[in-house]
């Protein structure tokens, strides 16, 4: 049975542009048990393979579970937005996401291969720039969890993020920086919470469907996710004691499949292949509650 215990602390509210306030989404959750979605549409950019996106399809490894299915296509060139993705057909803002999910396991048939899994918002604003908070893990080592935001106009972008290998209880980075070769800096105090994470035994994020989420409010962002035993909430990172970094405006809601070919894992440098066969993402549900 499908069941996600959501807590939910109230702020208050803050300034949409007008066209994003009358176009947002109230509470919702996506079971992925049709074929099509009242809350997404298929937004990939890249070539129009049909068997890259399907939904209310069995999981091949969850008996009894139907699921959003996305293939990569060995084919398709690289890049974001290339493989198959999908959007909320409306705003999101303020308030806690979550989603319960399995990356392809590959380990065995090609562990050099660049490709990633992305479940996110994003949206570029023409006055406010972009509003971006991401969970990614690299198919290469899916024991490393990559989590941050990305705010800031084109060309000064401006990115917090934290690397965690969460089987070994490791925080790689938790870092600020501008742009990809900009400034960097460490992050510390309220902006480095939890100092230490405890390592999660056996984990790996393609041997099981995990819960994942993350709650966004203006002044700060929780990312975490569920023991899979306990059913307590594991936090990944609670970064606040500044707004730098942490998106204002709303945003789409999405998940995405896609090769690239300039980013390997933090384990393993040669983690650049383009996909050889049509690695499976599953993905069980996606929620979504505004803050009130």
């Amino acid at each position: 049975m499908k069941k996600l215990i959501i807590t939910l602390f109230l702020i208050g509210s803050w300034y949409m542009a007008p066209c994003q306030t009358k176009n947002k989404h109230t509470a919702f959750m996506e079971d992925f048990s049709g074929e099509s979605s009242a809350y997404f549409r298929y937004g990939s950019t890249g070539n129009k393979s049909p068997f890259k996106y399907s939904m209310g399809v069995p999981s091949p490894t969850e008996t009894g579970t139907n699921i959003l299915s996305f293939k990569i296509d060995p084919s398709e060139n690289a890049g974001p937005g290339k493989g198959p993705e999908i959007i909320s057909t409306k705003f999101t803002h303020f308030g806690t996401y979550a989603t319960r999910l399995r990356v392809p396991e590959v380990k065995d048939i090609q562990p050099n291969v660049g490709a990633v899994v992305g479940y996110f918002t994003y949206h570029e604003d023409s006055l406010q720039g972009l509003s971006e908070i991401d969970f990614e893990w690299l198919l290469a080592d899916p024991t490393v969890i990559y989590i941050g935001t990305w705010t800031g106009p084109p060309g000064e972008l401006k990115r917090v993020g934290r690397i965690i290998n969460l089987a070994e209880g490791i925080i790689y980075n938790t870092s600020y920086r501008e742009n990809h070769t900009g400034i960097r800096e460490p992050l510390t105090g309220l902006q480095d919470q939890p100092e230490t994470i405890s390592a999660l035994k056996g984990f790996d994020a393609s041997k099981a469907f995990y819960t994942y989420g993350f709650d966004w409010y203006s002044e700060r962002i929780r990312w975490w996710m569920i023991h899979p035993d306990s059913g307590e909430k594991i936090i990944l990172w609670d970064y606040q004691g500044t707004i730098r970094g942490i998106p204002q405006h709303a945003s789409k809601y999405r998940m995405n499949f896609w090769h690239t070919k300039d980013w390997s894992v933090e384990t393993n440098p040669l983690s650049l292949e383009p996909p050889l066969h049509p690695y499976e993402l599953e993905v069980d549900w996606m929620s979504y509650e505004p803050l009130k």
